[in-house]
């Protein structure tokens, strides 16, 4: 291990072998925390090439359990997002997905920050199960196009072991590591092709673009370079996805969105990510053609009957589909009321989510208990013009007294007397 650590210190490149070494023996309690993480901060400052990272990528994938999907007919396509503020896409993307053949074997987990993951969002439908076997969630693939499970917890167990000591050891914010620890969840769980979502902004993991852009051009080479083909789109998350923020609120909005009423930027990007799942199972000739299919089933209502089936499968109550009230409510409805007239020229992502998990709706720490009644509703994005006097967006509270979000958030929501351009929600598309 000294030597390797040597090596790597003095910028030169690590052999398979030698990783594949490093990851056997730390998972094993082999190699002490002490000397991982010195090797931890030599990669934090000289980096891997692709070749180095795809074999970590894959030392970490054959460090647990490797989910076998081979039972399932056709090309699967899985999807990742990088996370962000507002980010209700699974939920709208599995079933449209689904609905055109294309079979979607989503595992998900629950979410630390501004909201719940996938799993808590559809919690919030009553009754819906995530808890289910290996053999109905194959069965309900193949009958229905769609499961949603939860992660397993011997899923590249090298992963958890590593991503604890990059947090106490300042060595998070490194490309190479970060790639491989998304890749090699991705991977361990059987997709036979990839979709990543990028986020960059202030809501954002990777605030910068150019970041985020080297992030998806890593993950992409990991992915292809391991027999995986792997598309990335770069998206904004400088302002909050859609309108809703919270986890039965965010169900509302995927239901409006899949009967084609949705916030525009959410049905352009589940449309943008959509085609490329599509289009990668082979299910068209071109991704036009895919836009053009997705487009079709949100408007026959065929995405919305497959989100209904699906949430009926996993023993949820589907007429909350016709019925949003049947979904958790919270006590309290708050307007946030604007002081002034202008146009919003920046509404904070980060801050207005905190605002969000503040109010209960996502864990700040593991052991958090999400309320998933609260959260917020935007009425405005940037861009558009607002008058004095009128609401900026409603606050879901379960207290009365919200007077401490509501100064967040007016300091976070940017007023300006000039024009303001809307934001570009595709930055670009790594292939």
């Amino acid at each position: 291990m000294y030597d390797i650590i040597e090596k790597k210190r003095d910028g030169k490149i690590l052999k398979e072998i030698e990783i594949n070494y490093v990851i056997k023996n730390y998972v094993e309690h082999k190699i002490p925390d002490y000397q991982m993480s010195a090797l931890l901060m030599a990669i934090y400052f000289k980096g891997m090439t692709i070749k180095e990272s795809a074999a970590l990528t894959m030392a970490m994938v054959n460090s647990g359990e490797r989910i076998n999907l081979e039972d399932i007919t056709g090309i699967k396509v899985d999807k990742h997002s990088t996370g962000g503020v507002g980010d209700t896409t699974t939920i709208v993307l599995a079933p449209l997905v689904a609905s055109v053949g294309v079979p979607v074997a989503k595992m998900s987990g629950r979410g630390l920050g501004h909201t719940g993951g996938t799993l808590d969002k559809l919690e919030a439908i009553p009754g819906f199960n995530i808890e289910i076997s290996n053999e109905k969630f194959i069965k309900l693939v193949n009958e229905a196009n769609l499961a949603v499970i939860g992660q397993t917890a011997n899923l590249a167990p090298a992963d958890k072991l590593l991503y604890s000591l990059r947090d106490v050891t300042a060595t998070v914010n490194s490309i190479p590591l970060i790639a491989s620890s998304i890749m090699s969840k991705k991977i361990a769980s059987g997709a036979d092709r990839l979709v990543l979502d990028v986020k960059t902004g202030k809501g954002a993991f990777m605030e910068n673009p150019i970041d985020a852009k080297q992030l998806a051009k890593t993950m992409v080479e990991i992915g292809n370079s391991v027999g995986i083909k792997t598309v990335a789109v770069i998206s904004n998350m400088e302002e909050p996805l859609g309108y809703a923020i919270g986890n039965a609120l965010e169900i509302k909005e995927a239901v409006l969105t899949l009967k084609d009423r949705g916030p525009s930027d959410l049905t352009e990007l589940c449309l943008n990510l959509g085609s490329q799942m599509v289009y990668l199972a082979e299910k068209t000739s071109s991704i036009e053609e895919a836009r053009e299919l997705l487009k079709e089933n949100i408007k026959n209502g065929k995405a919305l009957l497959k989100f209904k089936e699906f949430i009926k499968n996993q023993s949820g109550d589907p007429t909350v589909i016709d019925k949003p009230n049947k979904l958790s409510k919270a006590k309290y409805k708050t307007e946030l009321i604007s002081n002034e007239s202008g146009y919003i020229k920046e509404i904070t992502a980060n801050e207005i989510g905190k605002a969000a998990m503040m109010l209960g709706a996502g864990r700040e720490r593991k052991d958090s208990v999400i309320n998933l009644a609260v959260g917020l509703v935007l009425h405005k994005k940037v861009g558009d013009f607002v008058k004095a006097g009128e609401s900026l967006l409603t606050i879901h509270s379960e207290e009365e007294d919200v007077k401490l979000i509501k100064t967040i958030l007016l300091n976070n929501i940017i007023l300006t007397e000039e024009v303001v351009e809307k934001l570009p929600l595709i930055y670009e598309i790594i292939k």
